[in-house]
């Protein structure tokens, strides 16, 4: 896809495809309130960044990293781990591990449901989108943060009324 490079087009792995993790970490871990992002050397200038890490600080204390990468010509591993005092919680798109042990694994339709309530949003029939907007805005605006600091090679606080 030649507009997925294109900052005048693309938002960048953060926040075309990232924003799906950082949507589960807000609603797992709560709000970010602090992001520092170093990004990798594009082999081309003037691209969106191909590979990105970053530290996510939490409004109530809890520290978070995140690494995003276009570099390979397919998906190699979508998820997010979380380790809180007393457990331990690796969630990917096809199950769920608890401390190592206990998996939760995936009907396989996961994906289709999500789809399919998508497409009936879009055609404006009822659909069960169970994230409000104004959560989708918090989510986008924290993508958002991440890109700026990125750029600007600093680290980015986010406003609390967000």
């Amino acid at each position: 896809m030649a507009w997925w490079l294109d900052p005048s087009r693309s938002g960048g792995q953060i926040v075309e495809q990232a924003v799906h993790v950082l949507d589960l970490a807000r609603l797992l871990v709560g709000e970010v309130s602090m992001v520092h992002v170093v990004p990798a050397e594009n082999a081309v200038n003037g691209e969106v960044d191909r590979a990105t890490a970053a530290v996510l600080r939490f409004s109530g204390g809890a520290a978070g990293l995140l690494a995003t990468s276009c570099l390979l010509t397919r998906k190699h591993r979508v998820g997010l781990e979380v380790c809180a005092d007393g457990i331990a919680l690796e969630v990917s798109e096809t199950r769920l591990l608890v401390d190592g042990e206990r998996a939760i694994e995936d009907d396989g339709q996961a994906k289709v449901r999500v789809d399919r309530e998508f497409i009936n949003a879009v055609q404006g029939r009822r659909a069960d989108v169970r994230v409000p907007y104004e959560e989708a805005l918090r989510t986008h605006r924290l993508a958002l943060a991440l890109a700026k600091s990125a750029v600007e090679r600093r680290p980015v606080t986010l406003d609390d009324d967000q």
